[in-house]
């Protein structure tokens, strides 16, 4: 074999503290899989992370990590989570002693772990052959093509650019973003044969160049689904939030013929969130994205459709059958349906931030303009959660971060455990009985006039970012004279509904998540009363199925 040969072969890094330990493993691995593996050996995370970058700098592949949980300095879990950055499609063993069983369904959830080894693993033919052949194989017909990332040429300040810059985002498509003014923005324009004066501007991996593409146009280039396979299924679901996606997971994995349908992106509200450190099973937090990737993986994984940028207009009940219309006039067919379409942030009500949307002025957490504020003031409105979170994130970007909240403080509305995190950042700031009664701007936002609501006092202060995190609008217009709904637009279902509804045909009453149309269901914040938690959509989601499944059988 020639060293050209060695050189190429895919690695086999193993970190163990113990030294006895580490070459025992590497050892025995050496022995199974020398011939077609180069075996790599460190004794601490931060030497076996160096160890990666040389071997990324080669250009060279690693098939599979093996690390000892309990490590100074660095745990094996969090060397695998910092491991994932440099080599995503290695299969990661996490070593733990009998007793650390915890340790391997936290490495699951925080790392997405193939597998755990119990020390000792003597013999290896029967407790680590097996379990390193299986991962090695997984590894081999894996699709390990590093991602072709599309380009994005716009205007710092143009809300289209920040709108197609959110919408891969959130769709998990990788890109780059090269401003207007950047060299590289004016090559691929000359390219493209465009001059820059329509924007956006977005080169496929595939060198196609679409200028000012539709969310539409934009996924079909990418990647994405946009149509259905069949016209009839067991189960629509509308909206991607969590609520959603728990319903197409559990529907998914029920049998049921399952298509999710999505405005614009998998995750709602939840999927912009920097950290969620109160979800059920994620100690350490998890983000609003890594919770919806993984959920969607999920639904795909038993068998459900999604559908994005497609937007549903109309619910038609036809005989047995439920209809959904698209806004390009075409229709979906299904036993049932689930509506999770979820809630928007309300519109801030004050002169000069209308125009200033998307140039300064954002409703909801964009981690995509994190960079984009460093050293500079970053002011959130809103004393919920999702605020907080946000707060948290843009903290580590921003010179100060200040949140405005009408009340006299974040007690009523925000979880104990984010006003603690608040309290022991330095540069977050909470300004009470405060609100925002004007904004000022050229090209984006420059100013904002604040008010004191108790003494009447108006201060204005420089300011280039702005989000907005205040109230929830349900989107539910147009179920307008289909669907019964409170004062506020939220849908009412089950016991909400007083009985048998007008028009309603059956014997029996609503289901508890069932609207006043037979088979129509509803799950999520856009339900009225609702409580409006991740792990509590979620729940809905699954419920409504489990509803969902007494219906078909009793239709």
């Amino acid at each position: 074999m020639t060293t050209a040969d060695r050189v190429a072969r895919p690695s086999i890094l193993t970190v163990d503290d113990d030294p006895a330990v580490s070459r025992s493993v590497a050892r025995d691995l050496r022995r199974m899989y020398g011939e077609h593996y180069r075996i790599v050996r460190a004794e601490s995370g931060p030497q076996a992370l160096e160890a990666l970058h040389e071997i990324k700098l080669r250009g060279e592949e690693v098939a599979a990590l093996l690390a000892d949980y309990r490590m100074p300095q660095m745990s094996g879990i969090e060397f695998l989570e910092q491991a994932m950055d440099v080599f995503p499609q290695a299969r990661r063993v996490l070593l733990t002693a009998y007793a650390d069983t915890d340790a391997a369904i936290q490495a699951i959830n925080v790392v997405d772990l193939d597998h755990y080894l119990l020390k000792p693993w003597d013999p290896p033919e029967q407790n680590l052959y097996p379990v390193l052949d299986e991962q090695l194989r997984a590894w081999a017909v894996s699709d390990r093509q590093p991602p072709q990332r599309v380009r994005v040429i716009g205007h710092r300040w143009s809300p289209r650019s920040y709108e197609v810059r959110d919408f891969l985002a959130r769709n998990s498509v990788p890109f780059r973003w090269h401003a207007l003014d950047e060299p590289e923005a004016r090559c691929l324009l000359t390219a493209a044969h465009q001059d820059g004066t329509t924007l956006p501007v977005v080169v496929t991996a595939h060198g196609t160049a679409l200028v000012d593409p539709t969310d539409a146009e934009l996924a079909a280039e990418v990647g994405l689904s946009t149509q259905p396979s069949a016209e009839f299924y067991d189960l629509i679901v509308v909206g991607g939030g969590p609520a959603g996606l728990g319903a197409a997971v559990y529907g998914g994995s029920e049998g049921l013929r399952t298509v999710l349908v999505e405005r614009i992106a998998t995750g709602g509200q939840a999927g912009t969130s920097s950290r969620i450190e109160n979800y059920l099973g994620f100690p350490d937090g998890v983000s609003g994205g890594q919770l919806t990737e993984r959920a969607r993986r999920q639904a795909v994984k038993f068998g459900v459709e999604l559908l994005t940028t497609r937007d549903v207009v109309a619910l038609e009940r036809r005989g047995a059958a439920r209809i959904v219309r698209f806004g390009d006039g075409t229709e979906l067919a299904a036993h049932t349906v689930i509506l999770a379409t979820g809630v928007s942030y309300r519109l801030l009500d004050a002169p000069g931030l209308g125009e200033l949307t998307g140039r300064g002025v954002y409703y909801g957490a964009s981690t995509t303009e994190g960079p984009n504020c460093a050293g500079q003031d970053v002011y959130l409105v809103g004393g919920a959660n999702s605020a907080g979170q946000a707060a948290v994130y843009f903290s580590g970007h921003a010179r100060k971060v200040v949140i405005l909240v009408r009340g006299d403080s974040l007690e009523q509305s925000m979880s104990r455990y984010l006003i603690d995190q608040l309290d022991a950042i330095p540069n977050v700031e909470v300004r009470t009985h405060t609100e925002i009664c004007g904004g000022a701007g050229e090209d984006h936002l420059e100013t904002l006039t604040l008010l004191h609501n108790k003494t009447g006092e108006t201060t204005t202060v420089p300011a280039s970012w702005l989000f907005a995190f205040i109230g929830a609008a349900p989107r539910t217009d147009w179920l307008d004279g289909t669907l019964e709904r409170d004062d506020h637009g939220f849908l009412l279902a089950g016991p909400d509904l007083g009985g048998s509804p007008p028009g309603w045909d059956l014997e029996r009453a609503p289901y508890h998540l069932e609207t006043n149309v037979p088979g129509v269901f509803v799950a999520g914040d856009v339900r009225a009363d609702s409580v409006k938690r991740v792990a509590s959509a979620v729940g809905e989601g699954a419920m409504a199925v489990t509803l969902v499944h007494r219906y078909l059988a009793r239709s």
